[in-house]
């Protein structure tokens, strides 16, 4: 069992930057791949970003490639979510999900995630 805390959203202006947190309890943090995910009001829940358990690979929905990066502290079951050059249409509830065990093909996709965090409201104004 995991479960996960988002923290770190807000409201910046577009160019402005934020990271996200999601700090996890239970020992096996370091066994998931972990996921951020994103939905806008009235839009489906979108892939953000994955990070393998390791670390070591990482990727990313084309929108956000070059301004956002994923990174994890297994020693402090964090994840974490870098957003530089923040723009209007990033604004979205982002959440932090963990997978535990699905090849990596398949981490784009939110029905293959086993836990949730409650979501954090990030907000980038004109």
């Amino acid at each position: 069992q995991v479960q996960l805390v988002e923290s770190g959203g807000g409201l910046v202006q577009a160019g402005g930057s934020l990271r996200l947190s999601c700090a996890a309890s239970g020992r096996t943090f370091s066994t998931y791949a972990m996921g951020w995910f994103r939905q806008a009001p009235g839009k489906e829940r979108e892939f953000v970003a994955v990070i393998s358990w390791s670390g070591v690979n990482t990727y990313y929905a084309d929108s956000v490639k070059g301004r956002f990066t994923i990174s994890r502290d297994n020693a402090k079951n964090t994840v974490y979510l870098q957003m530089n050059s923040l723009k209007p249409e990033d604004t979205a509830v982002y959440y932090c999900a963990a997978n535990g065990g699905v090849r990596p093909s398949l981490w784009y996709s939110s029905n293959n995630y086993d836990y949730w965090g409650q979501g954090t409201q990030v907000a980038v104004s004109s």
